[in-house]
């Protein structure tokens, strides 16, 4: 009988060591800002030390590019999406690409949008977290830009105006 349990057991162990456990939740509900169209659902799970952001965002021309910040501030009271303030950079870097070391928190990999207009993504950050810490998300802003990042440009990329803001809170 242990010989039979004792590789199920294992197995299992395995297996639930390479899955990494889900912990806090959080989501962001996106809305236009003043005179556009682009909409969206975003969702953010913490998982181990990394946090996995998925989400889709409709309205954006068609194959285009769009610059994705997560700002400071969860406030989408000004119409056009300032009231979000700057990028969320708890740590005081440079602004940059998400994939380089030197970047702020908030900077995120750029949206495509496919032939409808519709981006859909997933990516994994180790430079953020879910309800703890100095790169908390709970409470500040996601914006959809209208023009690719360059970068480049400090501080913000120049991504141009805000197509849609929203304000990430708990799941």
């Amino acid at each position: 009988m242990i010989r039979l349990i004792a590789p199920v057991a294992a197995a299992f162990f395995v297996t639930a060591c390479a899955t990494p456990a889900s912990g806090p939740s959080a989501s962001a509900q996106l809305m236009p800002t003043k005179g556009n169209g682009v909409t969206g659902q975003i969702q953010i799970t913490q998982q181990g030390d990394k946090v996995l952001v998925s989400g889709e965002v409709r309205g954006l021309k068609p194959d285009t590019e769009h610059g994705f910040h997560m700002h400071d501030k969860g406030d989408c009271s000004s119409g056009d999406g300032m009231s979000a303030g700057g990028h969320f950079n708890p740590d005081g870097k440079a602004h940059g690409a998400f994939d380089q070391v030197e970047h702020h928190a908030g900077d995120l990999p750029s949206l495509k949008a496919d032939a409808t207009g519709t981006a859909r993504f997933s990516f994994e950050s180790t430079t953020l977290s879910v309800g703890a810490g100095r790169a908390d998300v709970l409470g500040r802003g996601l914006i959809v830009h209208r023009d690719p990042d360059d970068y480049k440009t400090q501080p913000t990329g120049n991504s141009g105006p805000r197509l849609a803001c929203g304000v990430i809170g708990k799941v």
